[in-house]
């Protein structure tokens, strides 16, 4: 045993073995003995806390926002079809649809992305999203029927600004 593991064994066993007013004198001698326990405790406190935080957020992230605009929709083959003046001839894609959050993020496909619901009724819902690198963007939806909704949607995607008008239609089951 070297000397300073020697006077850490002997110390600890003084202060193991006072008892009554020497206590009171050890403490006196050693006010950061105390203070380190404290600080040591607060510490792990802390650490627990933003521990359970992130924990927390994690699970809402997988797990996304439950917006009653996506509730009448069902998951399926989905065929997207953009309208107004920026689009080409009307392009067409179609999309097998397994969660139905990715019509709200259609530039960023299955990117994980942070949302944020800024209104959300039982036929309209805005979002706002960011996937960091990736970019970021804002899309109004608007359910018409079970099976046909308008998207409407800007932002960044691959370093360049984005923004469309789509209608969304349900055509069946994936294949």
């Amino acid at each position: 045993m070297g000397k300073l593991a020697r006077a850490r064994y002997q110390n600890a066993a003084i202060g193991l073995h006072l008892s009554g007013r020497r206590i009171a004198a050890y403490r006196a001698r050693n006010p950061w003995r105390d203070i380190g326990n404290i600080m040591a405790r607060n510490g792990l406190r802390t650490l627990a806390v933003a521990a359970a935080m992130m924990t927390g957020s994690w699970a809402g992230a997988a797990q996304g926002p439950s917006l009653a605009a996506l509730r009448p929709l069902q998951p399926g083959q989905w065929e997207l079809h953009e309208r107004g003046e920026g689009s080409e001839d009307g392009q067409t894609r179609k999309l097998c649809i397994t969660d139905l959050r990715q019509l709200l993020q259609v530039r960023h496909g299955r990117t994980l992305c942070r949302s944020f619901v800024v209104s959300d009724a039982p036929t309209m819902a805005t979002i706002t999203y960011d996937c960091a690198a990736a970019g970021n963007g804002r899309t109004d939806l608007r359910v018409e029927t079970p099976r046909l909704v308008q998207i409407n949607s800007q932002g960044i995607a691959d370093g360049a600004p984005f923004a469309f008008a789509m209608e969304a239609r349900r055509i069946g089951d994936c294949q």
